[in-house]
């Protein structure tokens, strides 16, 4: 083995904090997840245990929503709140809501129970009749006279969540504004998302919900930036927005947003057609890519926040967990294990902290929480074991904690870790996600 790397971390210093990690059960999948394929309340419960839990599973903390659209996508459909236009934009609507929203009020009031705090409703359209193409599918743009409705329209779906006992935090009005899909999708340039912040960011104002907007969830981080700079020079749209939102699916993280908004990565899952277990397997769609993906994003990107795309889904899922279809049973791939090794040791209200990295093997992210305890995380990407000497500014422990994520384990308890001083000296698996942490 070769002589120990030197590197450096400075729990001292904050650099971005850390909102939380999340996922979507948007589309109905909330309702398979609740038995609607023949999951049984045993299974259900294990499964809610893997991603909410921080004992026994990943401890997510953000659960995305998504806003009614009555189009087809995959499974099922979102109901609408609103499915018939009320006769012009200035009529009064007749809401309807059925409690349940797709499984997601279920799932929603589950992940409060567990400790989740923060609910991120988005909406992947607006209704077919505010639409120029008359369609919640295929595109479209809001019409100008619709905004007011439409902004009405999103403010009630958040007190309807009110009344069932869920709090949203986050309200989105556009999923992937840049991106034309097949199923539900609206879009939006730069300069109408800026017009129609002017409006929902007083509408939310005065309706009394504790809810920050959120922008603009576009397709690519790199396309975000033109929402994020339009949002940024405009000081009515820029009281409006409280977090910036933005997609990587068009390319990594590979530059901040240029905003000094909380900025979270808000969806994204690797390519591939078929289920994938592996942690390494070279596709880019194994447990190994997503670590890198979440390293890069967190360093990168200096995210505050990652929202996985969806937890649990039915047969060639890119999501965590594959649920059968039909049947009382489910499966779990490495890429849950991945996030789960963040998401379950540093917490909400955490604070990126500086590392001084001195092997490119190694990818290095360290962390400090607000009770005080300590997380490194360490991607060895090379194919060897490797030691590393970690030189600590801001407290030591005499008995850190290690865990191993890689083939063969999932956050396994480990004894690879151990200090003297200040210094902390680990032994890194091949390929592996080695976990820290320091009380």
């Amino acid at each position: 083995m070769a002589a120990p790397a030197r590197h450096g971390i400075d729990f001292r210093t904050a650099l971005q904090p850390i909102d939380g990690f999340g996922f979507s059960m948007a589309f109905q999948r909330a309702d398979l997840l609740h038995g609607a394929r023949g999951l049984s309340p045993a299974k259900q419960r294990q499964v809610l245990d893997l991603l909410l839990s921080e004992d026994k599973g990943a401890g997510l903390s953000i659960l995305r929503l998504g806003i009614g659209s009555s189009t087809d996508r995959v499974y099922d459909h979102m109901p609408t709140i609103l499915p018939i236009d009320p006769g012009g934009p200035d009529a009064t609507p007749t809401y309807v809501w059925d409690g349940w929203d797709g499984g997601q009020v279920w799932l929603a009031k589950e992940a409060k129970a567990y400790g989740v705090t923060r609910f991120f409703a988005d909406a992947w359209s607006a209704p077919a009749f505010m639409k120029t193409n008359g369609n919640e599918k295929d595109g479209g743009e809001l019409r100008p006279e619709r905004r007011q409705a439409y902004a009405n329209y999103l403010v009630q779906y958040a007190k309807f969540y009110r009344q069932e006992g869920i709090g949203i935090t986050d309200l989105g009005f556009t999923n992937e504004p840049d991106w034309t899909a097949t199923y539900a999708s609206m879009r939006f340039t730069p300069q109408q998302a800026v017009d129609f912040l002017k409006v929902l960011g007083p509408t939310v104002r005065a309706s009394g919900l504790k809810t920050g907007v959120v922008c603009c969830d576009a397709a690519g981080w790199d396309r975000q930036v033109a929402y994020t700079e339009a949002i940024e020079t405009d000081p009515a749209a820029g009281r409006a927005v409280q977090t910036i939102t933005g997609h990587r699916y068009s390319g990594p993280t590979a530059i901040p947003q240029p905003t000094d908004k909380r900025v979270w990565m808000s969806e994204w899952s690797p390519d591939g057609a078929t289920w994938n277990e592996n942690w390494d397997d070279g596709s880019g769609y194994d447990g190994l890519s997503v670590a890198a993906d979440i390293h890069n994003t967190l360093t990168v990107g200096n995210a505050n926040a990652y929202v996985y795309w969806t937890g649990a889904s039915l047969g060639p899922t890119r999501g965590l967990i594959q649920l059968a279809n039909p049947g009382d049973d489910y499966r779990v791939s490495k890429r849950y294990w991945a996030l789960a090794a963040f998401s379950r040791f540093i917490r909400p209200g955490a604070v990126r902290v500086p590392v001084t990295n001195a092997d490119p093997a190694l990818q290095i992210t360290a962390f400090r929480n607000t009770d005080g305890s300590r997380v490194i995380e360490i991607l060895n990407t090379a194919t060897t074991e490797s030691s590393a000497e970690f030189s600590l500014r801001g407290g030591h422990d005499r008995h850190p904690d290690g865990y191993v994520t890689d083939g063969t384990r999932s956050i396994t308890p480990a004894d690879i870790a151990s200090t003297h001083g200040t210094t902390l000296t680990a032994t890194l698996a091949p390929r592996a996600l080695t976990t820290i942490v320091l009380d």
